[in-house]
């Protein structure tokens, strides 16, 4: 019951941009990577954009919001109604990524895609619902087929808005109390890794929380064979649904040619699956900053990501992603404005 969309072509970028974007870049007046990471980021996003130019100013954030019905088994330090109440913190403008948001006049909705507690009628906030929260995945399958496919189409369709929008990168943001356990799950399935090396302190867990949620993971993970190859259905029976909508998001933006910058663990977690699915979304990533949630540097490896920052956040949202923005925006601006040495009447080394 997978939807047929998955399997569409991923678009392919225009390497003959590479060439020009380095050219631009050995002309300007600075020695050769001196700049370091902004000349290669640069370069990187003239080759997915496919223009001389490359620009960000059209940044699009979605923050899917689902459950875990996993939570009832004591993996947070909060409780379960926390998904519900920050979703409408997000639509009133005070939770982290609204303020982000608001700063890089980015345009930011929140997707629904399975809260226990249906959200009111809120501005900013979409319904695309797979189920009150997922089932508790030490225990069974966290999602039927069918609620699988409908989260993938919650992110394809965020993908699309944002392309409707003519936005120049996407953001895909994540809300939901328990979902590093169901990241964590789907990882070590993926990664073929102990719990111990992916299970985290999540929320404010302590060195008990943490075993406990150890536990649980191995627990979870025995109930199934081998699935390191078959990362849809690691996620059918591990993943929450917001995981599955950032997947599908992100598998989305491959196929249309839109570049995404990934967030953190919860996030990555979702890239490892679309990654793992369709290879050749890798391209179309740039992932923005290393979490403090242990296992992130393991997942990160696995995609052979270099995260742009390393700050100890671990909050979600897509909040990471927002404070990478300004980077890539100076990257463009050096890129696009700085002078040639013939320009400036420079001499060149």
């Amino acid at each position: 019951m997978k939807p047929d969309w998955l399997n569409d072509p991923v678009a392919v970028p225009d390497r003959t941009y590479s060439d020009i974007a380095t050219a631009r870049q050995l002309q300007l007046t600075k020695p050769a990577g001196s700049l370091g990471m902004l000349e290669s980021l640069a370069i990187r996003l003239a080759v997915l954009q496919g223009r001389e130019s490359p620009r960000v100013d059209k940044v699009w954030v979605t923050v899917f919001a689902g459950d875990h019905g996993v939570a009832a088994s004591g993996v947070s330090a909060f409780p379960q109604e926390v998904t519900v109440q920050m979703v409408a913190n997000f639509s009133a403008g005070g939770a982290a990524i609204s303020v982000l948001a608001d700063s890089l006049d980015a345009t930011l909705e929140v997707v629904d895609v399975g809260t226990v507690a249906e959200p009111a009628d809120l501005p900013g906030v979409i319904s695309h619902r797979a189920g009150a929260g997922t089932a508790n995945l030490q225990h069974q399958d966290a999602m039927t087929p069918a609620q699988l496919a409908i989260a993938l189409d919650a992110g394809r369709a965020a993908a699309r808005r944002a392309l409707a929008q003519g936005a120049e990168l996407f953001i895909g943001g994540d809300m939901g109390i328990g979902n590093t356990t169901a990241a964590a799950a789907v990882g070590c399935a993926l990664l073929e890794a102990e719990p111990e090396k992916l299970a985290g302190p999540g929320t404010g867990l302590d060195q008990q929380g943490v075993s406990h949620k150890v536990r649980l993971l191995r627990e979870a993970l025995q109930r199934y064979g081998d699935l390191t190859h078959q990362p849809l259905e690691a996620l059918r029976c591990l993943g929450g649904f917001e995981i599955a909508a950032l997947a599908g998001a992100y598998l989305c933006c491959a196929q249309a040619g839109l570049p995404v910058l990934v967030d953190g663990y919860i996030t990555t977690a979702a890239a490892l699956v679309a990654v793992r699915h369709r290879p050749e979304v890798r391209e179309w990533l740039l992932f923005s900053h290393q979490s403090a949630e242990p296992g992130h540097q393991l997942m990160l490896q696995a995609l052979d990501a270099r995260p742009l920052l390393n700050l100890g956040m671990r909050l979600g949202e897509g909040s990471g992603a927002a404070t990478a923005v300004p980077l890539l925006r100076a990257a463009c601006d050096l890129h696009n404005r700085m002078a040639t040495f013939a320009d400036a009447g420079v001499a060149g080394g």
